[in-house]
């Protein structure tokens, strides 16, 4: 059994019951208690229970308004506590106070391995408090320090710790301010660092000189298998640095570039790197203003990579002529199993070259179509390719002006089809 109370209204005193409970339970081995106004008095009855429970994995106070007094009680509890290995903290008004109770903490745990802190107000000094305990820690694996108030100076503290960490293997900075110091600092750490996988800097606002350091690191390193850089300020020269990377990199699986600046140019870089790069699987470009000759460097590239499985096109109005490349590399492509083309202005002529892709394609899967404007003629076209088509599953077409004549053909199309969601 594993109780989720999470959002009920239970505060601090329903929270006495149930430690009280937790002192003697043995089998409880995850509690979910989000949203339940705890505060830190709650924490403080919690945590006399943690210091004696050999049961409870995971716990989660996110939403509790525990602050930094209720990480101190909880700090004491983890002294003791040698089971807890999941602990998430997300939106808990903790400060950097608070993350000084938890450094110290981190430097004795040998239990914990998952921890959240998310949605919290811990700035500079709290990431050094954080990376005090990380450099002697050697247990915790993730560490999730999203949408805080980090800047260049915390990045700085977390890049040293990373140099000599070695655990974590998944680490989330994103909603952060490191900009492009800080950047650089992760790129350092990352020369010497050999566990870590994953890597959050989205929402950061790193641009092309960050784009840089990361670039020439990823020449070099041989473990981070996942980069998140969406929502940053990236454009066509660190697209250039990165694609570079990517052509001798043999690590990197998923890279996420979305809601940058990358534009044409930046997707003839990385078009040029994919016809080379042998392991990037994932591909996150919407949102770039690539547009129609963007497309046709990713389509050149389609013909010819023979690892990418995922590529997120969305939002880049590459329109018909757009659709024109990507359906011709479609159809060499054999590994590419989901492509996202939403709100990419497509129409009839767009459809008509997808359609016709969809008759030679054996690997595409999932067609992500939503909002363009392909109409009963384009769903005609579709429809022609699906007749044929044996690989793709999921086809999403909402949002095209598709009317009863459109309906008709594809529902003849599906009499022979394998799709199951349309």
């Amino acid at each position: 059994m594993t109780p989720d109370l999470s959002c009920d209204h239970i505060r601090a005193k329903g929270v006495l019951y149930l430690s009280e409970a937790l002192q003697k339970n043995t089998a409880l081995t995850e509690l979910y208690l989000s949203s339940n106004q705890i505060g830190a008095q709650g924490v403080q009855y919690l945590g006399g229970a943690l210091q004696s429970n050999r049961a409870l994995i995971t716990l989660d106070l996110s939403g509790n308004q525990i602050g930094d007094k209720g990480v101190q009680y909880l700090g004491k509890a983890l002294q003791k506590n040698t089971t807890l290995k999941e602990l998430k903290l997300h939106s808990n008004e903790i400060g950097n106070e608070g993350t000084k109770y938890l450094g110290k903490e981190l430097q004795q745990n040998t239990a914990l391995t998952v921890l959240n802190l998310s949605g919290n107000q811990i700035g500079d000094k709290g990431a050094q408090y954080l990376s005090k305990g990380l450099q002697k820690n050697k247990t915790l694996i993730t560490l999730d320090l999203s949408a805080n108030q980090i800047g260049v100076e915390g990045a700085q503290y977390l890049g040293e710790d990373l140099k000599q960490n070695t655990t974590l293997t998944d680490l989330n900075i994103s909603s952060n301010k490191i900009g492009d110091k800080g950047a650089q600092y992760f790129g350092e750490a990352l020369q010497n660092n050999k566990t870590l996988t994953t890597l959050n800097l989205s929402s950061n606002q790193i641009g092309d000189k960050g784009a840089h350091t990361l670039g020439e690191i990823l020449q070099k390193n041989k473990t981070l298998a996942t980069l998140n850089l969406c929502d940053n300020q990236i454009g066509v020269e660190g697209s250039q640095y990165l694609s570079e990377a990517l052509q001798n990199n043999k690590t990197l699986a998923t890279l996420n570039l979305s809601n940058n600046q990358i534009r044409t140019q930046g997707a003839q870089y990385l078009g040029e790197a994919l016809k080379k790069n042998t392991t990037l699987i994932t591909l996150g470009l919407s949102w770039n203003l690539i547009e129609g000759k963007g497309a046709f460097y990713l389509g050149e590239a389609l013909q010819k990579n023979t690892a990418l499985i995922t590529l997120n096109l969305e939002g880049n109005h590459i329109g018909d002529k757009g659709a024109q490349y990507l359906g011709e590399g479609l159809q060499y492509n054999i590994t590419l199993t989901t492509l996202i083309l939403y709100d990419n202005k497509i129409e009839s002529e767009g459809a008509q070259y997808i359609g016709a892709a969809l008759q030679k394609s054996t690997a595409l899967i999932t067609l992500n179509l939503t909002n363009n404007q392909i109409g009963d003629k384009g769903a005609q076209y579709l429809s022609e390719g699906l007749q044929k088509n044996t690989a793709l599953t999921i086809t999403n077409l909402f949002g095209n002006q598709i009317g009863a004549q459109g309906a008709q053909h594809l529902g003849e199309a599906l009499q022979k089809n394998t799709v199951r969601k349309i």
